[in-house]
């Protein structure tokens, strides 16, 4: 062993021999190794080289993200909008709100305000109620019983002055507000009664009473206390014409209705077409909130049997049947002068 040692130190010529032998062999093994390692490496580089680039022809690489990547576009689409400011929106919501009351005072539902005390105690002055303007729509017309709302007929409320605010400011309100039925109009000559007969019926009072209607004497708890039915002006009988109908107020002593209007067109009655739709609540003040519903004294059986006059079911049956031997025997001869 210790040849090894000194052999390898001078670099001599080796001694044949088995030490000998060994010793180069391992000293040629040490470089061998050494090669044959960086070979594995320069092999194994070539191979990754070469899967590299079949990789990248089998698995292209993805196009290049636009910048700030996926997580920049999350981020905006996480942005909440920006809200148009209350200010802006107000006077949307004001154009809104005045066309949708526009439309329901043209079509539902209009406010009217009690000027005199002729409706007492069912209505008092200053009380605000919502007239039902959609029933007349289709075609229903007043009954019996109704308060109802109507335009002059002409001559009623003569050269009554309206009742206007004398500040500009207050009337130009006003105005709008009348305009889109938020508000009472004070321009327009509007009147406000119940309804006690309709066309055809027959209408009568004496100077006790009661009110008579196709002769059925009614009974009237919404007249005023201590009034008489007829109050000062009894009249009749008098036939209300079609189309048309007979008012009266409930505070018969100071009321100018249809009794005081006998000597105008009509007769005093009030054209259907003239009513603007039937008071079905009192909506202000809150402490005279109410229903006005019709009075049961106008469902009496009989009060309207005057006025649907109406031929029984059994007695039309019987005149078909006996009008059918007729018809045929007229078919038969028309018949007959078709072949000839």
């Amino acid at each position: 062993m210790g040849d090894v040692v000194i052999g390898a130190r001078s670099g001599a010529g080796e001694p044949e021999g088995s030490g000998g032998r060994v010793a180069r062999s391992a000293e040629s093994a040490a470089p061998s190794a050494a090669a044959e390692e960086q070979a594995a490496q320069t092999a194994d580089g070539q191979g990754e080289h070469a899967d590299g680039a079949e990789g990248s022809r089998e698995h292209p690489e993805p196009a290049a993200e636009p910048e700030g990547g996926p997580d920049a576009d999350a981020e905006e689409a996480a942005k909440p909008r920006k809200q148009r400011s209350f200010w802006k929106e107000l006077p949307i919501l004001v154009g809104i709100a005045l066309v949708l009351a526009l439309v329901i005072k043209t079509f539902f539902v209009q406010a009217f305000s009690i000027p005199s005390e002729s409706m007492q105690n069912t209505l008092q002055v200053g009380d605000r109620v919502l007239v039902d303007k959609l029933t007349p729509w289709f075609g229903a017309e007043p009954e019996r019983g109704e308060v109802v709302v109507f335009h002059d007929p002409g001559g009623w409320l003569g050269d009554e002055p309206t009742q206007q605010s004398s500040n500009s400011f207050v009337r130009g309100v006003q105005d709008v507000l009348s305009f889109v039925g938020l508000m009472p109009s004070a321009n327009e000559k509007d009147l406000i009664k119940r309804v006690v007969a309709v066309g055809g019926d027959t209408v009568e009072c004496d100077g006790g009473g009661p009110l008579k209607v196709n002769g059925v004497a009614l009974n009237e708890p919404y007249v005023f206390q201590g009034n008489p039915a007829c109050g000062t002006m009894p009249f009749g009988p008098v036939k209300v014409e079609k189309g048309r109908i007979w008012v009266m107020g409930d505070h018969r002593s100071n009321s100018l209705d249809s009794r005081y209007h006998q000597d105008q067109p009509g007769g005093g009655s009030v054209p259907v077409d003239n009513v603007i739709g039937r008071a079905f609540v009192v909506a202000w003040p809150v402490s005279h909130w109410s229903t006005l519903s019709v009075p049961d004294t106008f469902d009496q059986k009989g009060l309207a049997a005057a006025t649907v006059p109406a031929a029984p079911p059994a007695l039309g049956t019987v005149g078909a049947i006996a009008l059918l031997p007729l018809v045929r025997r007229a078919r038969a001869r028309t018949e007959r002068r078709k072949e000839s």
